[in-house]
């Protein structure tokens, strides 16, 4: 008779035997490849227990993404938009200063065809009266500026400092009403006097005669008479010519060649024909002759009467804007 239950090894053998058994494989499947193909086999079968388990997670996580609150998605979306603004405004300052780089750049290479010494100045404010055509800079008395003195942009002569302040000083534009300049035509020489209309499109040449040789798309330049103005610098371009059987002067009217509406940056001219004033600035935008001309900085008062009376013979208009 079998006897109902049959005694196996007991625990501590099983425990034993086991431990071996792990152990052989662990050295067999560290040093030989004989169990690959079961590890293979064995993974196929545990990857959905890997899916199943990861199933409360993956449901965890759509449920949070359903649920998240109105408020969360509106300050989302509010970061966002600031975030879109402050890049916005980042990439506009950039355009602004790759424009100011590209006017210093004209700037600077317009200094260097000037023979005389300038000075960089730029542009704070604009005369509001619509009637004036008078423009704000940021350098003075304190670096140098006098009355009378010329100014230019990168594309001409913009006109002339009426006012002196310590750090300041105001500019009359060529355009004003009250103020002319001695001017030829570059084509040929024929001089005249290019007064301002009080608008930034045009200037007039007065006292052209009728039969004067001038046509459209002449060069003006200055013509430097009267010794306040440098003779050479570009003033403007001849846009039309009327001539009238009944009158004996043509109307010209002529486009500054200055972006009087649009230029920042200045360069103040520090020109022997025009005077350096009591002060001569030590500018490093100097010629060859900068040295002589430190030197002798103030004018004799010969010279100074000289000057005063050519002055006043080739620009009255000149003597009536600065005395405004």
């Amino acid at each position: 008779m079998k006897p109902l239950f049959i005694k196996g090894p007991s625990l501590g053998v099983r425990l034993i035997v086991l431990t071996v058994l792990s152990i052989v494989l662990m050295v067999v499947d560290a040093r030989f490849d004989a169990l690959k193909p079961l590890r293979h086999q064995l993974g196929l079968l545990v990857a959905p227990l890997y899916s199943a388990a990861e199933m409360p997670v993956r449901a965890w996580e759509s449920v949070s993404e359903l649920t998240t609150s109105r408020a969360e998605l509106i300050a989302d979306n509010e970061r966002l938009r600031a975030e879109a603004l402050l890049t916005q405004r980042k990439l506009q300052k950039l355009a602004t200063l790759t424009e100011q780089n590209v006017r210093l750049r004209e700037l600077l290479n317009s200094s260097s065809l000037v023979d005389e010494r300038v000075l960089v100045a730029e542009l704070i404010g604009v005369d509001p009266n619509p009637f004036t055509q008078r423009i704000l800079l940021d350098k003075g008395e304190a670096d140098g500026v006098f009355l009378g003195q010329p100014v230019l942009d990168a594309s001409g002569l913009m006109g002339q400092v009426v006012e002196v302040l310590p750090h300041s000083a105001r500019v009359l534009l060529v355009t004003d009403a009250s103020h002319s300049l001695p001017v030829q035509i570059n084509r040929n020489g024929l001089r005249a006097i290019a007064s301002g209309t009080g608008r930034n499109e045009w200037l007039e040449l007065r006292y052209v005669g009728d039969t004067a040789d001038v046509r459209e798309g002449d060069i003006v330049v200055s013509s430097g008479l009267g010794q306040r103005f440098p003779a050479g610098y570009p003033v403007g371009r001849v846009q039309t010519v009327t001539r009238h059987p009944a009158q004996s002067f043509a109307e010209v009217r002529v486009t500054p060649s200055a972006q009087l509406n649009r230029s920042r940056y200045l360069l103040l001219v520090f020109s022997p024909e025009s005077g350096y004033g009591d002060v001569l600035p030590a500018l490093e935008l100097g010629t060859e002759g900068a040295n002589e001309q430190e030197g002798d900085t103030a004018p004799t008062d010969e010279a100074a009467a000289e000057t005063a009376a050519a002055g006043s013979e080739a620009e009255p208009a000149g003597e009536a804007a600065d005395a405004d």
